[in-house]
């Protein structure tokens, strides 16, 4: 049986298989530091370090969805649809989950932004990431890992074509 929580004048249902972002983000800004370095904070018109000093370049942004999509391609291995990728001008990915996907349940229920890197395996060994997918192929000339920062997944990508 659900329990139905009330905070901050918002309702919701505890559910076990979802991922509450509410409670998500309340949980980790307890935990962040209370005294903020102003020296090391990023000015509104500047580029994070991900890209301004990794050289990392935005790729796309996936969005979970319960909703059939227009034009659906499914991933029968990862139990998955995909849509909107290959049309869209500003790299909109739309995922909609099976029930047994793979997937970490992060992925399933949180927006991720996914970026392209020259060496994955190198990212993932110098920038102290949580990886919560580990590094694989999903296709030739691929190589994948999604990581973990401040309860949002971020997808990091490695093309062939790099190297």
């Amino acid at each position: 049986m659900a329990t139905i929580l009330k905070s901050d004048q918002r309702e919701f249902q505890e559910n076990p298989n979802r991922i509450d972002n509410f409670r998500l983000f309340t949980e980790i800004s307890t935990e962040m530091p209370k005294k903020i370095n102003r020296n090391n904070m990023r000015l509104e018109h500047e580029l994070p370090a991900s890209i301004a000093d990794w050289g990392w370049k935005y790729h796309h942004i996936g969005i979970p969805t319960i909703l059939q999509m227009p034009e659906e391609t499914y991933i029968p291995h990862l139990k998955f649809h995909v849509s909107g990728f290959s049309t869209s001008p500003f790299g909109i990915e739309w995922m909609r989950f099976d029930h047994d996907s793979p997937f970490d349940k992060l992925i399933q229920t949180v927006p991720h932004i996914a970026f392209e890197v020259s060496d994955l395996d190198y990212e993932i060994k110098t920038r102290n990431l949580k990886v919560i997918t580990e590094s694989n192929s999903p296709a030739d000339g691929i190589k994948v890992a999604m990581i973990e920062h401040n309860g949002a997944p971020i997808e990091l990508i490695e093309f062939e074509k790099n190297k």
